[in-house]
């Protein structure tokens, strides 16, 4: 209980912080229209942050994931640049996402255990890591 309570308000620390970001700058808040090229079971551009406390975070070319997140959880993916980015998991199948430039989307994390490693295909240099526990 203590370690879900500890990555609960850590993501909810994160969630903040994202919060912060977003009101500064003078960027358009239009949400992006739908365009799912995500494999089916997964949501695409909602155009409004997810519920879930585990979030992944795009600013700047870099990702920015949790320290960790349960099996199954929802992964919510909110993207501050203003271009298109994708969060693919390396192995090619436990989760591929697409995410608009000022968008978000959300996908189911592996209900495995492990390190998963994932890269943006459209900007080969980005490169994350999500934790399942």
């Amino acid at each position: 209980m203590k370690a879900n309570r500890r990555a609960t308000i850590a993501a909810a620390g994160a969630i903040l912080l994202l919060l912060a970001g977003c009101s500064s700058g003078g960027g358009t808040t239009t949400p992006p229209s739908v365009g799912s090229q995500a494999p089916s079971g997964m949501a695409t551009d909602s155009g409004a942050p997810g519920s879930s406390a585990d979030a992944i975070a795009i600013k700047d070319f870099v990702f920015t994931a949790p320290a960790s997140v349960a099996p199954g959880a929802t992964v919510t993916v909110t993207n501050m640049d203003g271009q298109a980015h994708t969060v693919t998991a390396d192995d090619g199948s436990s989760f591929d996402v697409t995410v608009q430039g000022g968008g978000n989307a959300t996908f189911t994390a592996p209900t495995k255990p492990g390190t998963y490693a994932f890269h943006c295909t459209i900007h080969r240099n980005m490169h994350g890591t999500l934790v399942v526990k």
